[in-house]
């Protein structure tokens, strides 16, 4: 082995940032990839050109999984083992994570602010974890493709993990629609609520996330305490709303659907903690190999 067999060189480092920009990021042309990378165009076209050429990078830019695999071998300080092709997912279920956990803060600091145009770049956000949905699903796609053997259900089950991230984000266009349909700003007894109910909800997601990347599923014990005390939270906001709700009149238009919309924050983020318990059941499934109960939850306990 020579001296340098274990350093990446200068041009394979390249290289492997412009794959790894095209898994994460999906660019439309080379000039974005050079953009981005603070590189010449004719750079990336040279280091792309053979991989072009022998189909592993497809024009607009997509990456074959199966031929990435001897690229991936390749690149000294990209380690690869049997599970290369999941190791790919991780790295886009977390990007996907990520992204959903901006998007929850920026829809939420909209309402904090009451800024709209907070509001709408939430939505904006929203377009990108469906485009995550969709990378996702044609990646598992080719990993249960590249071995026929594996056992079919697992793969599978990151796309559920991407489906509820994106549902997530569905529930925070909720949120964010709330600054964009609204006039009122919320008291401030009711907002209490739904400071400490976004804390919880983002906590949630993280714990589930954890533990279907890192395969900590003791995690669900702190997962199930956080979400009894989000329907709490959820019981007491909504107690607030219905009072504030007994003095008004519903003769004023505005004033009902303020509650309407309020509700359906309140919702958000209870539905935000559900999903984060689902997500840990496909974690418990993925890496405990233990099925999930065909008992709906409410019935469990």
């Amino acid at each position: 082995m020579s001296i340098n067999s274990g350093i990446m060189g200068k041009k394979d480092k390249t290289l492997k940032d412009i794959l790894d920009l095209i898994l994460y990021e999906n660019p439309a042309t080379q000039d974005e990839i050079a953009l981005k990378l603070g590189i010449t165009r004719r750079y990336v076209a040279q280091l792309l050109q053979p991989l072009v050429k022998d189909g592993t990078v497809k024009r607009a830019y997509m990456i074959d999984l199966k031929s990435y695999e001897s690229i991936a071998e390749s690149l000294s300080d990209y380690h690869v083992n049997e599970t290369k092709g999941n190791v790919i997912v991780n790295d886009m279920i977390n990007n996907m994570a990520k992204h959903v956990h901006s998007q929850i803060e920026v829809s939420f600091d909209a309402v904090l602010e009451y800024d709209k145009e907070k509001a709408n770049k939430a939505l904006e956000m929203d377009f990108a974890t469906n485009n995550m949905v969709e990378k996702i699903r044609t990646s598992v796609e080719t990993i249960v493709s590249m071995n026929k053997h594996s056992e079919i259900s697992k793969p599978m089950l990151y796309n559920e993990i991407a489906y509820d991230l994106e549902r997530i984000g569905d529930y925070c266009a909720h949120i964010a629609k709330f600054v964009i349909n609204d006039i009122y700003k919320i008291e401030e007894n009711v907002l209490k609520k739904l400071k400490k109910m976004y804390k919880i909800a983002r906590k949630m997601i993280r714990l589930a996330i954890t533990s279907f990347l890192e395969g900590k599923t003791e995690l669900k014990d702190d997962l199930m305490k956080l979400e009894e005390l989000i329907h709490i939270l959820q019981t007491k906001a909504i107690n607030l709303i219905a009072e504030q709700m007994a003095e008004s009149s519903f003769d004023e238009k505005e004033r009902s659907n303020y509650f309407i919309y309020l509700f359906r924050v309140i919702k958000a983020f209870e539905r935000m903690g559900d999903i984060s318990v689902e997500m840990m059941d496909v974690s418990i499934e993925f890496h405990e190999n233990i099925p999930r109960s065909t008992t709906p939850r409410t019935f469990r306990y």
